[in-house]
Formats: C-alpha cells, sequence, structure tokens
C-alpha cells in the first residue's frame, strides 16, 4: 500500500495505538501530523518518524474536544502538506469501571467531548477541505464496548457506540463527496490505557480470557487495519465498522 504524496492527520498520536498509527502510515510514505494534547508526546512521535522513516512529519498540539484546536490542527495539516487525504480521529479518553448511580455528570460530560464530540468537529472542519481536494477518508477509532458492552462502562460504551453511528452516518452522507468514513472497534489492546479499564469484575489478564484467540490486542494490529481501510484496497468500503477483537464480537 502506497501512501506516497498523501497527507494523515492522526490524534491521540503521542502514544499507544496512535502513535504505531501514525508510524504505520509513515512507513508506507504518507505525510503524517501527529497531533496530540501533550506537546511532548507529539514531539517524540514526529522524530521518530523523520529518523526512522523516509516520511515527513509534524507535531501539533491540540485538545482534539475544542472546536478552535481542532480546526487550527485542520488547517495546520493542510498549511506544512497542501492537503488533508486521511483524517484519523483516534484520540480517548478511558473510564474506570463504575456503576452507573455513582457516574457523575462531569466524567460523562468528559469522556463523550473526547471520545465522540471530537469526530464530529474533525468531520466539520476535515470535510470541506477532502470535498475541496476530490475526497478523502476519515478513520474513527471506536471499540467493541461499542458493540459488546460490559458493566461499568456505560458513558465509555455510550461514546463508542455513538462513534460507530456517527460513522455510519458520514458514511452514507458523504459518499457522492467520494469521502469514505469507516471505525476501527479494537478489543483490549495492550497499551498504557489498558489498566484503567480493570475492575473488580475483570483484570486485564481476566480480559485476554475472553478473546478467543487468546491475546490481547496489539497497537499494530489496530495501525494495520487503519492503513487497510485508508487504502485504495478498500476502496469500495465505507460505513462499517472493522472489528479488530480477536473474535470477541462473536
Amino acid at each position: 500500500m502506497d501512501f506516497q504524496g498523501r497527507a494523515v492527520a492522526v490524534t491521540g498520536a503521542g502514544s499507544g495505538m496512535g502513535e504505531r498509527i501514525a508510524y504505520r502510515f509513515a512507513e508506507q510514505g504518507a505525510a503524517v501530523a501527529a497531533v496530540d494534547v501533550d506537546a511532548d508526546a507529539a514531539t517524540a512521535t514526529a522524530e521518530t518518524i523523520e529518523a526512522e522513516t523516509p516520511a515527513e512529519a509534524v507535531a501539533i498540539t491540540a485538545d482534539v474536544s475544542d472546536a478552535d484546536d481542532v480546526a487550527g490542527f485542520i488547517a495546520r495539516t493542510v498549511e506544512e502538506f497542501g492537503s488533508i487525504d486521511v483524517l484519523h480521529n483516534n484520540a480517548g479518553i478511558p473510564q474506570e469501571a463504575t456503576p452507573v448511580e455513582e457516574v457523575t455528570e462531569a466524567t460523562w460530560d468528559r469522556i463523550q467531548d473526547v471520545n465522540l464530540k471530537s469526530a464530529f468537529l474533525g468531520a466539520k472542519y476535515a470535510v470541506p477541505r477532502m470535498r475541496e481536494q476530490g475526497g478523502g477518508v476519515i478513520l474513527n477509532t471506536a471499540s467493541t464496548a461499542g458493540i459488546r458492552p460490559r458493566t461499568g462502562l456505560s458513558a465509555y460504551a455510550a461514546s463508542k457506540g455513538g462513534m460507530i453511528t456517527l460513522t455510519k452516518q458520514l458514511a452514507f452522507e458523504l459518499a457522492d463527496d467520494d469521502i469514505r468514513v469507516n471505525a476501527i472497534c479494537p478489543v483490549a489492546t495492550d497499551t498504557g490505557m489498558l489498566p484503567q479499564f480493570a475492575g473488580d469484575d475483570l483484570s486485564v489478564e481476566g480480559m485476554a480470557d475472553t478473546i478467543p484467540l487468546g491475546r490481547l490486542a496489539e497497537p499494530d494490529d489496530v495501525a494495520d487495519a487503519a492503513v487497510f481501510l485508508a487504502s485504495e484496497n478498500a476502496q469500495m468500503i465505507t460505513g462499517t465498522a472493522l472489528e479488530v477483537d480477536g473474535g470477541r464480537d462473536i
């Protein structure tokens, strides 16, 4: 898969899945905007890409729940690379397993803002650019929690279920503009965020036991799915929620 001459913006690119997604696109030749709320982490990703791949990269600091920041990183990507061919709305935050009656409104609102409103904002500001250039790809990182929820994740599951439905709506709405929109639904993935999902009912080790293939997902599993869905090999795929789940949702 060749992404030479294409520009990709990845949010949450400072660590975990986002870092590997940004790196994998760069390996395939894309110019990459590594977007993260943590400036140092975004810079580290961009510097690694430029040191280890032939690709260009730029670090952009942005809070994906803030409209001005999102508009800003979209504009900066176009300014740096001349286009935005792929937008991957990947940034997200976890929820500590909590009974619904104990979830605060502040927690609920923050999770929806970062995990779901961010994808709306990304589309809102990227779509006009993509329409002008004749098309593009939007990817959204959802979760198996949006398909098969578990106890204690009401706010998180709602945000990821919303992400899947938003993906399908946008795919339908934007098809005439040659803008494909797909979601990726990872199962529990071996990143620094994962222990925050553990609760009394399920440990990290126990999560692996719920996956038929017998292991947690790795960030590279998600990165591979992202590159495929953004590539010409997937040009007839839009509106899907691809389960990268080792069989968890069977």
